[in-house]
Order: C-alpha cells, then structure tokens, then sequence
C-alpha cells in the first residue's frame, strides 16, 4: 500500500549549498587527490555532536519538501495510466532516490557519535534503513532502476488476459472505435470468476491467465534486483533483504527470528484450518482433483492468490453454522454505494472522538474504477503533502470485504494524520505493520453489534452463530498468516541469492507448499514468473508488514476493548463509540517512528513484546471445533 511515502521534489539551490558543506553532497565538485603519500596524510578529524544534530537538521529539511512532488506523480501515474505519467513518476522517484541514496551514504559517518542525543542517533539510524529501494550512487543507474520501478509496475497495473487474443500485459487492445474487446478480463473481472465459481475448469482458466500477464516483468526484475543489491551494499548492508530487516528496532537476523516465533505460535491453528478446508473441497470436487495427503490446488479457494478463503465459505461451512447474514445483501438492499461506504467508515472514526476528514478527501479520492481510463485498483490511502492532503484510491465495489477494506484504508489515513506533527523522519508506523495492524485492528469492530448499531442488521445472531462468524474471520485472517510470511522469504532468498535468477518459479512454488500447502493447478515452469502476479512484488512492497499487521491487529483489538470496558467473548466486541479506546489509539499514533515501536506497542497494550495470543484467544472456540471436525482424517502435507 501506499502511506505516508516520503517521496522527491525540488531542491532549492540554497539548501544545496548547506549540505554540500555538511553532508558532502554527491552534488559538489570532484576534489583532486593529495599527492602526498598516504601515510603522511592528517587523520580526518572527529566528527562532533554538533556535525550530527546539523546534518540531521540539514537532510530533513532536504527531504520534507520533496514528498510533494513524487507523491503527485505517483498519484497521476496510478489515475492515468500512460507512457508520459510513467516517465514523468520515474522521473520524480529517481529525484528522491538520488537525495535518500547520498543521504545515507552520508548518515554512516554520523552513526555512534560521542554525545549526540538520543534523538539525533534515532534519526540518523532511520536514513541509513528507511527506505525499500536503495540505489546505486552511480546517477545512471539509478535512472535505470526507477525506470524498471515505474515500468514494473505499470506492467501489473495494465495487465489483462485475453483468451482469445494474444498474450496479456500489453495493455488493453481496442477495437478500431475504441471500445475495449470484450474477451479481455482485467484483474477486477478475473477476481470476481475466482470469487464466485465452482467450475473447476473455469478456475484453472481464469488463475493460468492472470499469470500470462507477469512473464514478461521477469527479464526486468531480475535486472531490478541487482541494482537494489548494489545500492544496498554500498550503504553497508548484505543485500536489499538485510537493509529491509534492519528497519526494526532490531538486529536482521534477529528480526528473521522473530518473525518464525509467531509463525509458530499460530501454526497449530492453521493446520487444523487447513485439513478442514481441504476435505470439505475434496468432497466438492473430488479427491482426484483434492487429494487429502498433499497441498490444496491453489485455484480452488476463492483468491487469485489463495491468501484468504473466505469466499469459499458456503463451501466448507457446516449448515448448522451459518453467520447469521449476509453483509453483501445488506449493504446492497439498505442503498450503499462507494461513497456512503466511505462515509460510515468515517463515522466510525469520528465517533472514537477522530475529527472528520477534511473536504479535499471527498474531492480528490478515486472510489471508483473510471470507464474510459486504465488505473492501478489496488486499494492504497495516500497523504500528499504529509500534512492533510488525504486520500485513498480504491475501485469500490458494494459487498462485504470492500466495506472492511474500506475502514482498513481509512486507518491509514488517520495514523498519517495523527503523526503529520512528528519531524519529517518520524512520520511513519512505530514499524511498518503497525501501519497495516490499525486498520485491521479497527476492522475487527465490524462486528454485528456494529451493524446494529448502524442500522444493517435488526439484532445479533444468537451466540450459537459464533463458530461460523469465527470461520468466516479464519477463512481470511488465518488463512492469510502463511502467505503474508512466505512473499518476504521469497524476496529475502532472492535478495541474497540463495533463490537464484534461473529457479524464481520453482523457489516460489517451494515456499508455497512449505508454508501454505497449496499447489500450482497445472505444472509451472521457469518460462513463469508467478510471483510478478502479486502486486507486492512488482511493485516493491514489502509484505512482512502484513504478517506483522496480522498479529498486531488483535493484541491492538484486545487492548483497545479492554479500555472501552468491554467483557465477554473478543470477537463480539466493536470499540464503536468509545472515546476512551480512541484516546488511548491516537495517543499512540500520534508518536509516529519517533520512538522504538517496543515502546509505541507498550503504550497501547502494556507489553513491549509482539504476541499471538491474543489471536490464539479470539479463535480458541473454533480452534476447538476444527480439532473435533478433523478427528480421524490425516492432517498436514
């Protein structure tokens, strides 16, 4: 997603002159070699506490008003999809880039400075690792790298598959009046196939085209690796996958490890999900096409990307636990369109004491998907100008998951506000799946108390209702847990080559299975690149956030029921009304990165510590039926 990206602009030439003297920027002229011979050359002086906190003060303000600039790019490049707005994006990306890359070249010679306060150390720590795209100081290679950035991207953005036509991700062809041929499916259209399908053969159909659109991205990714490799290791990292873990309060390799001590708190519970939902599709389709010894068939369970099940629902549900209702129906027979959608998200916001968004919101969003241009649909909230420029972009379609998308977008958008008075470097998630975890967290407030409360439902289903609403919930949250931790090991082992260039498919694939158990529904080959298939990966988001937002949400959710002085089962209570639960979360949005994201956690909830038991908890009681649904068959793959 795209929040708070600190992104280019324009440098005044008077700002330049102060960083060439403080930071030496890459911007001044050669400086001949000192004939002398080299032993015989003066120490470089110390650098003093001083020379930090200027140089700090320097690069921020170098920074700040550049996000404006990128950021109005990447807007128009996702609204309108051309040649010219992908030249025009790159073109701002490669001016930031090149600020961020001299910057923290810069910042290592400021690092462990006697007497620079904690905040100066803070601050200089954050420019050697805050960023996701480190480039080559080399300026030709890093117009080469955004140019890559800005045409992978592009290349997801416009992808379609035409089945009868010719390969997909050229854009999409027109007939000689203009109109779009109506044998090519976009994302969206593919998306809804997957959702809504039970033919099988239909499925494998619309899962094997959306992949034509990404075996083109292969050849340039591989090229984008190494050029982030190359400006990763010259900031001092191993590679671009150890600069991205070192952006934690912690070590990498002790960030890795952390990252499987919650995979393993919560495994068990996918497991059980996991040999349930397998038996119930083999019914459905066959034990030939589901074998019950081995992974799913990926194309089988609802998702282009089969990270949540939950619109197989109907399919592995009991029918003594159905939910109760059906928010799709609701939202449509009550009049919903995008925009009151957007609006009761909102509402919820303000009603936990947040002020209303301001008016250039509701001008300037795009809510919809516009006929007559081609834009990037991925869901992303967007502040501008790091003050109150807010929006989202979001082709909003009336049923439940977009409703949840919805308030999930729109945290977002609140933490980005709350934070807007932090300095430019502390305007950020505690870590970046904070970001993700409050608006999931909020999302859990969806709850049926909440559609009573706002006049969807008539009364809450009866307590006999929870296990379904719980498997509902799983078929997205726990289902999602594997996939949000496989695509950074993908990348990671890309990043540092034990996955090489010839073996992207097959690694892939491996992980998969490993993690998800799931598989590929016809043979897959290096000719492939299924990972490009995933927004994230051509897009160069990284998506351990989300498996951190995973877990955070409902610690955060716990928490923040507890200040609202809610008692009784977890995934029952909405937060819905409580000033004092927003109190507490926008006290901690409000810090922003200024501090250890140990101590943000700790201020919320008490606990300095990520932990899964809070989820383990909301899900004990399906936990519990699960177990008894899988007594006799053999679980695992």
């Amino acid at each position: 997603m795209r929040f708070a990206a600190h992104a280019p602009g324009t440098r005044p030439a008077s700002l330049a002159l102060v960083l060439m003297a403080v930071a030496g920027c890459a911007g001044a002229p050669p400086v001949e070699p000192d004939p002398a011979p080299a032993a015989s050359m003066a120490p470089a002086p110390p650098v003093t506490a001083s020379e930090a906190a200027a140089f700090v003060a320097a690069a921020e303000t170098r920074l700040a008003p550049l996000s404006v600039h990128s950021e109005r790019a990447g807007w128009v490049q996702s609204n309108f999809i051309t040649s010219d707005t992908e030249i025009l994006a790159s073109q701002a990306l490669e001016q930031f880039l090149t600020a961020s890359t001299e910057l923290a070249a810069d910042a290592a010679r400021y690092a462990d400075v006697p007497g620079v306060s904690a905040d100066v150390a803070r601050k200089i720590r954050l420019l050697r690792t805050d960023m996701t795209l480190p480039a080559p100081a080399d300026s030709a290679l890093t117009a080469e790298l955004t140019r890559l950035a800005s045409s992978l991207e592009t290349r997801y953005g416009r992808g379609e598959w035409c089945p009868t036509g010719e390969a997909a991700g050229g854009g999409r062809r027109t007939t000689a009046g203009g109109a779009g041929l109506e044998d090519c499916l976009d994302l969206q259209e593919l998306s809804r196939i997957m959702g809504a399908s039970r033919d099988e053969a239909e499925l494998r159909g619309a899962w094997t085209g959306w992949r034509t659109v990404s075996p083109p991205m292969r050849p340039e990714y591989r090229r984008f690796v190494e050029l982030m490799n190359q400006g990763a290791r010259e900031l001092g990292f191993d590679d671009a996958g150890d600069l991205w873990r070192a952006g934690y309060d912690m070590g990498s390799d002790e960030f890795a490890a952390e990252v499987d001590r919650l995979w393993g708190q919560v495994e068990p519970l996918y497991e059980q999900l996991h040999c349930h939902v397998r038996a119930r599709l083999g019914d459905v389709y066959g034990t030939d096409v589901v074998p019950q010894d081995g992974p799913i068939p990926a194309h089988l369970l609802g998702n282009m990307w089969a990270q949540s099940w939950g619109n197989i629902y109907e399919l592995v549900a009991p029918e003594d636990a159905g939910v109760g209702y059906d928010l799709t129906s609701l939202l449509v027979e009550d009049g919903y369109d995008a925009r009151r959608m957007v609006e009761r998200a909102e509402a919820f916001f303000t009603s936990l004491g947040f002020e209303p968004l301001p008016q250039t919101f509701w001008e300037r969003s795009l809510f919809t998907q516009p006929a007559d241009r081609e834009v990037v649909c991925h869901a992303s909230a967007w502040n501008i100008d790091a003050r109150d420029d807010l929006r989202i972009k979001m082709c909003i379609e009336v049923n439940a998951e977009d409703f949840q998308t919805i308030h999930h977008e729109l945290g977002h958008n609140f933490y980005q506000r709350a934070y807007n008075g932090q300095p430019y470097l502390y305007q950020g998630g505690a870590n970046d799946g904070f970001h993700e975890a409050i608006g999931d967290a909020v999302a859990l407030s969806v709850t049926p108390a909440y559609l009573v409360r706002i006049g969807l439902l008539e009364e809450e289903p009866d307590a006999s209702r929870d296990i379904g609403l719980l498997l509902r919930d799983a078929l997205d949250k726990i289902a999602f847990l594997p996939f949000g931790l496989l695509v950074d090991q993908w990348r990671w082992s890309v990043f540092s080559g034990e996955i090489a260039p010839d073996a992207y498919n097959a690694g892939w694939w491996r992980l998969r299975e490993r993690y998800q158990g799931v598989a590929a529904p016809v043979a897959r080959s290096e000719a492939d690149f299924d990972p490009g298939a995933k927004y994230h990966i051509p897009a160069n988001t990284p998506y351990t956030r989300y498996f951190l937002a995973a877990i955070l949400q409902f610690q955060l959710h716990r928490s923040l029921c507890e200040a609202a002085g809610y008692q009784g089962p977890l995934n029952r209570c909405t937060i819905l009304g409580s000033e004092e639960a927003g109190h507490r979360l926008e006290d901690m949005l409000e810090l922003g990165k200024s501090r250890p994201w140990q101590e943000a956690l700790e201020a919320l909830t008490g606990s300095r510590e990520m932990d899964a038991t809070a989820i383990v908890d909301y899900f004990a009681p399906l936990m519990g039926w699960l177990e008894l649904q899988n007594a006799g068959r053999s679980c695992g793959w």
